[in-house]
């Protein structure tokens, strides 16, 4: 998964498709697991966007969007936030969210 910049953000979410991000810092452990564990699912659905970006850069983004912890992962389609999660549970736990937008 590639680390996108904040103009790389706002021009793949606005597309008309469904843009996967994971928001991270470097230091948390959690992020890390939750990572290894996104990266599975990804494979999954090759037909998604993926992205990733260190919220310390991008610190109005996540006060405007309300990011209140990391790990954070967020599903966007044409712009608008479809789902927004803090605990990955596991990579089946995200499989079966990523199944609901692959039939949409």
């Amino acid at each position: 998964m590639k680390d996108w910049t904040k103009e790389q953000l706002m021009y793949e979410v606005e597309k008309d498709q469904v843009s996967v991000v994971y928001f991270y810092t470097p230091m948390c452990g959690t992020c890390q697991v939750a990572k290894r564990m996104l990266e599975v699912t990804k494979e999954l659905f090759p037909d998604f966007h993926y992205g990733m970006l260190d919220v310390n850069y991008i610190r109005e983004l996540a006060i405007q969007w309300e990011i209140q912890s990391v790990p954070c992962l967020m599903i966007f389609r044409n712009g608008i936030i479809q789902e927004k999660l803090y605990a990955f549970h596991s990579v089946e736990h995200l499989f079966l969210l990523f199944q609901k937008y692959k039939e949409v």
